[in-house]
């Protein structure tokens, strides 16, 4: 009991040490999971001169990876080259005790995201999106009304025969502009999935919009949205596509990650991104 009060204790003490900003980017980490520092810089350090920017954002991190409430992973992007500016930075379990939140579904919270550099740069390529819908919303674009990273965006369902069913989006997004609203589940490919996967993947989710329980929840299905890395990625996928079923073709878009929001926010076409 003493030491349970004396962490909660801790925890309070830590938090009154914190800004708005410094909970702001905890909350961004609890989001994506993962974000390298230039993602921090575009997030929340946008005042100053380039250089000015990436130096305040260092030691920024610096001070937060003291206190312990994140962690800094010994992997770097750029390679020795990029020093500081590489580095991947995680939520930790005591900057999840200073929010307050819990591991996924509720249960356990996870002390560290450290993982195999393909699934860093899968979390990292999520969260590239995420910075890319905050940029535009900062920019006058469309309103970033959710963005839900896994788990949080998976959905479950009741299969014909009675099982349950999970759909695994590594993102829900939903955007406002002007009157219209658009939502969306992203599946971000690194080019490490076969195609057959892809194709088991486009059924389910063919099966969950069958099930009409999203529709049922929220009044509207959501395009299930492909982001790729290239051209030749997107004409694959989008073959795979127009291998479906003709009433179904049109729940699903293939884009480049590199224009992601802008395509999720309609100021690049559906057409212009199914053109490989």
């Amino acid at each position: 009991m003493r030491s349970s009060r004396s962490s909660s204790s801790q925890v309070d003490r830590l938090r009154r040490r914190l800004s708005e900003r410094d909970v702001s980017l905890l909350g961004a980490l609890h989001r994506v999971r993962l974000l390298n520092l230039r993602q921090v810089q575009r997030l929340l350090v946008v005042d100053g001169s380039p250089a000015a920017r990436t130096r305040r954002t260092q030691l920024w991190m610096a001070r937060l990876t003291k206190l312990g409430v994140v962690v800094r992973f010994s992997r770097t992007i750029g390679g020795i080259r990029a020093g500081s500016s590489g580095y991947i930075y995680g939520l930790s379990g005591l900057g999840q005790s200073v929010l307050d939140v819990r591991g996924p579904a509720g249960g356990r919270r996870r002390r560290v995201w450290e993982t195999k550099p393909y699934f860093q740069d899968h979390m990292l390529a999520v969260a590239e999106l995420y910075v890319q819908t905050v940029e535009q919303h900062r920019e006058g674009g469309a309103d970033l009304l959710a963005f839900d990273a896994e788990p949080s965006a998976w959905r479950h369902f009741t299969g014909t025969g009675g099982e349950l069913v999970l759909v695994k989006p590594d993102a829900y997004v939903r955007l406002g502009t002007s009157a219209l609203e658009r939502s969306a589940f992203i599946e971000v490919d690194m080019t490490t999935e076969g195609l057959p996967t892809i194709q088991k993947k486009n059924a389910r989710y063919v099966d969950y919009w069958q099930s009409g329980v999203e529709q049922q929840r929220h009044g509207v299905f959501p395009k299930v949205v492909w982001l790729v890395q290239n051209e030749r990625r997107q004409e694959h996928i989008t073959d795979l596509v127009k291998k479906l079923a003709t009433e179904v073709q049109a729940l699903f878009v293939v884009g480049l990650l590199t224009v992601g929001a802008q395509l999720l926010s309609g100021r690049t076409s559906e057409k212009e991104a199914n053109t490989a």
